[in-house]
């Protein structure tokens, strides 16, 4: 399990009652009505006399003062007034959130066949001969666009041929993962197949993890014909220690072709490679996994989709908030606003009846 803990830093508002802010709408379109609509009916109300007089024409020239025109302000004074209480009571906050973050990642070790039988050209068909990808290559590129969706997950990698040997232990370390991957050649463990060994060594790099799951994900283009663990007994073994085993079978059924030199240059022959289904369906049932076919590179896609599907990484997150309330930097101003509307119009923007 691995735990971090995330902080942010709000140093924007955010309002806990956001959905008084609806009220701010009416607020707006009584302003705009009073402006557009209010104040030229009071304009013309100005033609009704409420004394009588012989003449204006020395009234209308003269110019109205200060007071008259901030008068103008009170209806805006008063809406100004209104948005900050209702600003207030949709209660601005500031504060600190803190997230925690527990991980019950997935422990994978990735065992690879490297056997010379992987030489074989036949998991792009739809390629031109010349411009195929050897099973190998093929393998190790789904390989790797599988390890790089695993983020929170340990992953190993166990590589065998008549032997097996551990390639890279288990690590949070992609990159090196993806650097190993690239060095792995055919025959770099021999060129026969030692499955029941490459279990074996899988387990080791297992048996001692906490992890929640434990998972070995067997690639291989043959049959075991090499080193001293049966297959079966290595997935008792696996089985023993909670570890739970996906085959993968990759290559077409019947002749497969290979390119090989010969006193002419290179020549294309085909020829048999068989897949010990039986064996790999068994591995796979004993210990909770599956088994699958991939004859060829989508089909191969597919397969660690699948997996990556059945393996699912737990993440649990807990948030937690340390807020201020701030609705007195809005109450504030809005008592202070009113006071100083009664005041003018209770002083000089008085308006007698």
């Amino acid at each position: 399990m691995n735990d971090s803990t995330g902080s942010v830093n709000d140093s924007t508002i955010f309002f806990a009652d956001r959905w008084i802010l609806y009220a701010l709408v009416p607020l707006l379109l009584a302003w705009a009505a009073g402006w557009f609509f209010l104040l030229p009916l009071l304009r013309q109300r100005r033609g009704i006399a409420a004394v009588r007089f012989s003449t204006l024409k020395q009234l209308d020239r003269l110019k109205p003062s200060w007071t008259v025109r901030l008068r103008r302000l009170v209806l805006a004074l008063r809406l100004i007034t209104l948005a900050l209480l209702v600003l207030a009571m949709a209660r601005p906050q500031t504060g600190l959130k803190l997230t925690k973050t527990s991980t019950e990642g997935v422990d994978i070790v990735l065992a690879i066949d490297t056997s010379g039988s992987m030489r074989a050209l036949d998991l792009e068909s739809e390629r031109a001969i010349n411009q195929r990808r050897n099973r190998l290559e093929v393998v190790l590129g789904v390989v790797d666009e599988f390890v790089q969706q695993r983020d929170s997950d340990q992953i190993g990698l166990v590589v065998f041929g008549a032997e097996a040997f551990t390639q890279c232990p288990l690590t949070l370390d992609h990159g090196i993962v993806a650097t190993f991957l690239e060095r792995l050649e055919i025959g770099m463990a021999g060129d026969a197949t030692a499955i029941g060994s490459a279990l074996g060594t899988a387990v080791k790099r297992l048996k001692d993890s906490t992890a929640k799951s434990k998972v070995i994900i067997l690639l291989t283009d043959g049959r075991n014909n090499a080193g001293s663990l049966s297959p079966q007994k290595a997935a008792e073994i696996a089985k023993t220690f909670g570890i739970k085993v996906y085959t993968v079978g990759a290559g077409t059924r019947g002749k497969a072709p290979f390119i090989v030199e010969t006193l002419l240059g290179k020549q294309v022959i085909y020829e048999d490679v068989e897949i010990d289904e039986a064996t790999l369906q068994k591995i796979a049932s004993t210990t909770g996994g599956a088994y699958f076919r991939a004859e060829d590179r989508e089909a191969l896609s597919e397969v660690y989709t699948k997996i990556d599907e059945l393996e699912k990484t737990e993440i649990t997150m807990e948030s937690y908030m340390e807020y201020n309330e701030r609705f007195s930097a809005l109450v504030i101003p809005a008592i202070l606003l009113l006071l100083l509307e009664v005041g003018l119009l209770g002083t000089r923007l008085r308006k007698l009846p």
